[in-house]
C-alpha cells in the first residue's frame, strides 16, 4: 500500500482517490489502479471497459447519466488533459444520502481520481478547452438500461460553472427526477 490515499466524500462509497508518482529525470510514472489497494479500502471493482472522452469545447457537459438493474456502473475517473468539474448524485433510494450531491475538480496536474459506486449519477463540466477525461467502468455500456437526469435539474442545484453550457441533445432533454 501507500500508492495511493483514499478520501472517502461526505457520500458514502464514493472516493476521492490521489495517485503516488515515482519520478526521476525522465518524468514520472503513476498507477491508477491496483486490485489489492482498492480493495483494503473496500472497492472491489474490477473493471470492464475503459473509456476516454475528448470535449473540445470549455463548458462542455456530459452528465448526469447512470445505468440501472445488473448494469449498473463503479466508475474510476481521471482527468487526462485539462480541468473538470466532477459531480455526482447519491440516487440510491435507501440511502440516508439519497438526493445530495458532491463535486471536485479534477485536472491533469493534481492526479485525483473519483471513484463513484454504483447507484450514483456522474457528469463533469469541463473547465478549459480541449480536455480528455478517462474512465474504467465495472460492467459494460446497456443502451436498454441507461438513465439521466437534466444537467439543472432544480431538486439538486447543482453550481455548475456556467449557465450556459455545451449539451448533448440527449443530455439536454432528460426530465426532472422525482426525489422519492
Amino acid at each position: 500500500m501507500g500508492t495511493f490515499t483514499f478520501t472517502e466524500t461526505p457520500l458514502p462509497g464514493a472516493y476521492m482517490i490521489v495517485t503516488k508518482a515515482f519520478g526521476d529525470t525522465r518524468g514520472s510514472f503513476r498507477m491508477t489502479y491496483v486490485k489489492e489497494d482498492f480493495a483494503v479500502c473496500g472497492i472491489a471493482s474490477e473493471y470492464v471497459q475503459t473509456n476516454i472522452s475528448v470535449s473540445k469545447p470549455k463548458h462542455t457537459i456530459r452528465g448526469m447519466h447512470f445505468q440501472l438493474g445488473d448494469a449498473a456502473q463503479d466508475k474510476l475517473v481521471r482527468c487526462l488533459v485539462g480541468s473538470i468539474l466532477d459531480v455526482i448524485i447519491d440516487i440510491r433510494p435507501t440511502s440516508a444520502t439519497y438526493g445530495r450531491t458532491f463535486s471536485v475538480t479534477l485536472t491533469d496536474a493534481n492526479e485525483t481520481m473519483l471513484f463513484v459506486p454504483k447507484g450514483f449519477a456522474h457528469g463533469f463540466c469541463t473547465l478549459v478547452d480541449d480536455t480528455q477525461v478517462m474512465y474504467q467502468v465495472s460492467a459494460a455500456y446497456t443502451p436498454s438500461a441507461e438513465g439521466g437526469i437534466r444537467w439543472d435539474d432544480a431538486a439538486f442545484a447543482i453550481n455548475w460553472p456556467t449557465k450556459t453550457p455545451i449539451l448533448s441533445d440527449k443530455d439536454a432533454k432528460y426530465p426532472d427526477h422525482k426525489l422519492r
